[in-house]
């Protein structure tokens, strides 16, 4: 199984005798060959291959080993933070301790000197930390040693920084028990940068046993994107072939090696890597398959040199640990590859640069001004989940304004964090930089502000294959997402949506009949609707109170009086449309009533000025600062349409089901509904009807 490590190794040459015989002589008893070959250890493996294979299934999966190696480090790299030591400093020296404990395991690096040296220095924290620097300089020379061993060239920009913090015995141990209680050829690079940057960041650390997103979803993108286009270029080359072995088929094979050396896959919000290791697997892959298929043509390559590899990515990403976890995944991603493919790694040095692989903001530069991306073949990711009402507060104020400024025009300001990835891809695409996009969001890009991205990329390009809403987790959580991959307009590609063919594909990711004209997003609204709906009125502040102290307040005089039933209304939300009346009223002043009216409501007001006045004032937004004793956003034009009105339509703003409730006049609908300022049955009844719903 080669999703596994090997369970024993034989020479080129038993390989090749095991083969040539099986193949050859299939009735012969097995024994007589593997006793010349193979010493009683391996005999008895290799019988359980014909006898009970059972005894062969791993005790742990890949995925199980990779979770409790990134568990086994959480408490570590916790443990040195907690002493003081620099987030960065840390995270960066035990990646390279997980690269050495693979490369042990793997083979690379001399039986157990890692951990030898761990147990050999356990008490002395001074003499293991000047023995692991030793180490790391030798693994980034060409020519390196390390006692009587010859230590392979590692380089790669992994060992350049070799900066070792402060260490203690205890910490010593817990480095050595990961290194004998793991076999660490078997982490499983899809979530082995997300796991690490979980575990070793507490800002934005989630349970390690928490699902993950399944490969197979991420294939969803990286076949129709990065595999198929160019296995169809390979079909084409075959087309012209004429004869297999003659000269102008073997141009039009080295033409397309050639083509996968240049290939190039960007990834510009690549995280801990796993697009990126997943994209240049399916390209080995691809390769493999083409030099099978040569072969058995007849084409006879020179050489059996890999075309592809790490030179064949380029990512982008902010956080600097993230940056460098996506170049490690890579690396043993790719080292991986090589042993389960039978492959040699590469050598001089092993670990190729990945400088494609930048910290950087994909979306602004340092001074204000929009980032560019490099030019790639196929663009591929799974930008950060951020709602638009979420965007300033996580951002910061001064790059929400930048965002608003750059994307003018291009990305509505309402819009979720991921839709500016989607339209710079776009714009990629409209400028030739790019051939393919293939992008992950959350399933509401098919809608409202969001959508006006998918709009652009319909009208200067075309989504040629989309799953629509698929299971996904984020920070551990459960989300439902989009799979999207566009392109240029001018593309043939047949279009899929949802895993079926389909002639087109609509900005709100329907599919279209064809010749029908059934594209919903390019539907007006009803002229004899406008003004009709509204979203209710939002406090930004503790307006609201109990049933009973408004009652209460309800019997006072005022010293003008005036009762304080003109400011006290009850309040609903989704909560009392979709359950009980939660019994809540609201102080409510309404739109442009002064402070010095409001102040002679003296029980409301007095309960405003005291809970309201510190919040309002300190807001960012200077209207509701200046008028705090109001609500933020009490809705004119709701209330304008809602006068004169003894009752009105209302339906909550998010429901599993869609339903409607007549509300009466005297309640205050809040942001979470949305208000129908209609009276008749008429309009009930459509608003709950089959095709409404539809």
């Amino acid at each position: 199984n080669l999703e596994h490590p090997p369970l024993l190794v034989v020479s080129d040459r038993e390989r090749i005798i095991i083969h040539t015989f099986f193949n050859n002589y299939p009735n012969e008893p097995r024994e007589i060959l593997i006793d010349d070959l193979i010493d009683p250890a391996q005999r008895e493996i290799l019988r359980w291959v014909f006898t009970d294979p059972e005894k062969l299934r791993p005790a742990k999966s890949c995925q199980a080993i990779t979770k409790e190696a990134a568990a086994r480090f959480a408490p570590l790299a916790e443990a040195m933070r907690a002493r003081g030591e620099d987030r960065q400093r840390v995270a960066h020296f035990l990646v390279q301790c997980v690269f050495c404990l693979f490369a042990e395991d793997e083979g690379i690096l001399p039986a157990d000197l890692f951990a030898d040296l761990l147990k050999r220095a356990a008490s002395d924290p001074d003499k293991a930390r000047q023995r692991l620097g030793t180490l790391f300089q030798a693994m980034q020379k060409k020519k390196g040693e390390y006692g009587d061993h010859d230590i392979p060239w590692f380089n790669g920009g992994l060992f350049k920084t070799i900066d070792i913090p402060s260490l203690l015995p205890a910490d010593i141990k817990a480095l050595h028990e990961a290194a004998r209680g793991l076999d660490w050829r078997g982490i499983d690079p899809t979530i082995f940068g997300t796991l690490f940057e979980r575990g070793l960041d507490t800002e934005t650390r989630v349970p390690l046993g928490a699902h993950y997103t399944d490969p197979a979803t991420i294939q969803k993108l990286i076949d129709p994107v990065v595999t198929a286009p160019l296995w169809k270029e390979w079909e084409t080359a075959k087309a012209s072939f004429g004869k297999p072995d003659g000269p102008k088929a073997r141009r039009l094979y080295q033409r397309f090696m050639l083509r996968l050396y240049e290939f190039r896959v960007l990834d510009p919000a690549c995280g801990s890597g796993n697009f990126l290791y997943l994209a240049l697997k399916a390209l080995r892959d691809l390769e493999r398959r083409v030099k099978v298929e040569a072969r058995e043509l007849g084409i006879h390559a020179e050489s059996d040199f890999l075309q592809t590899g790490p030179h064949n990515i380029l990512g982008l990403e902010i956080d600097e640990y993230a940056a460098e976890l996506a170049r490690v995944t890579v690396w043993i991603g790719d080292l991986q590859w090589c042993r389960q493919n039978g492959y040699p790694y590469s050598r001089d040095p092993i670990l190729k640069p990945l400088d494609g692989i930048q910290h950087r903001d994909a979306l602004l530069n340092p001074d204000g001004t929009e980032a560019e991306w490099p030019a790639a073949d196929v663009i591929v990711g799974n930008p950060p989940f951020l709602g638009g009402s979420k965007k300033r507060g996580a951002l910061g104020d001064a790059t929400f304004a930048a965002l608003d400024r750059v994307y003018a025009g291009r990305v509505p300001g309402g819009a979720d964090l991921v839709c500016y990835w989607f339209e710079k891809a776009r714009a990629q695409l409209a400028d030739g930089k790019t051939r393919y996009a293939g992008l992950v969001a959350t399933n509401s890009i098919r809608g409202g502000a969001n959508r006006k991205v998918l709009d652009r990329i319909t009208a200067t390009g075309a989504i040629f294959n989309a799953w629509s809403d698929e299971p996904w987790v984020n920070e551990g959580a459960a989300v439902r997402v989009s799979l999207i991959g566009f392109t240029s307009k001018d593309d043939s590609r047949g279009k899929s949506l949802d895993g079926r063919q389909v002639p087109s594909i609509y900005a709100d990711l329907t599919a279209g009949s064809s010749g029908a004209d059934d594209d919903l997003t390019a539907a007006t609204g009803l002229a004899e609707n406008y003004n009709t709906c509204f979203m209710g009125a939002s406090k930004k502040g503790p307006f609201d109170i109990a049933g009973e102290n408004a009652r209460r307040w309800l019997s006072q005089p005022n010293p003008h009086g005036k009762p304080n039933s003109d400011v006290l209304r009850p309040l609903w939300n989704g909560i009392d449309l979709t359950r009980r009346d939660r019994d809540q009223w609201v102080v409510d002043f309404g739109t442009h009533m002064p402070e010095h009216e409001a102040a002679l409501y003296e029980a409301p007001f007095a309960y405003v000025l005291a809970h309201v006045k510190p919040i309002s004032e300190r807001n960012r937004d200077r209207v509701v600062a200046q008028h705090w004793w109001r609500l933020a956003r009490p809705r004119l034009e709701m209330r304008a349409a809602l006068g004169g009105l003894p009752r009105y339509i209302a339906t909550p703003h998010v429901s599993k089901h869609r339903l409607f409730v007549w509300l009466q006049a005297s309640v205050l609908p809040d942001q979470m509904l949305l208000a129908t300022a209609r009276a008749d049955d008429t309009t009930f009844g459509i608003l709950h009807s089959r095709f409404h719903e539809l």
